[in-house]
């Protein structure tokens, strides 16, 4: 199954996120199908930037985003 979630980057205390496509089975920060954006949780407000036309392609295709990543994807305008 393939997943829409987030893999953390960053140095201790100061994590950053890329939004990533990748098959469930595949550990968080392991290898990923394709980076569809970035969460940048420590500016103020908080940074999302996702890729719009990447992000409905694999919605349409099956991809089942995390909780997190569904709330991003609202705040971006992806998702209604």
């Amino acid at each position: 199954m393939v997943k829409i979630r987030l893999k953390r980057m960053g140095a201790n205390k100061k994590p950053f996120y890329r939004v990533v496509v990748a098959d469930s089975r595949s550990p968080r920060d392991g290898r990923f199908i394709e980076e569809i954006g970035y969460f940048n949780p420590l500016t103020e407000p908080a940074t999302v930037k996702i890729d719009e036309e990447k992000a409905q392609k694999w919605l349409a295709n099956g991809a089942q985003p995390t909780d997190t990543v569904r709330s991003l994807l609202k705040k971006a305008g992806v998702l209604k």
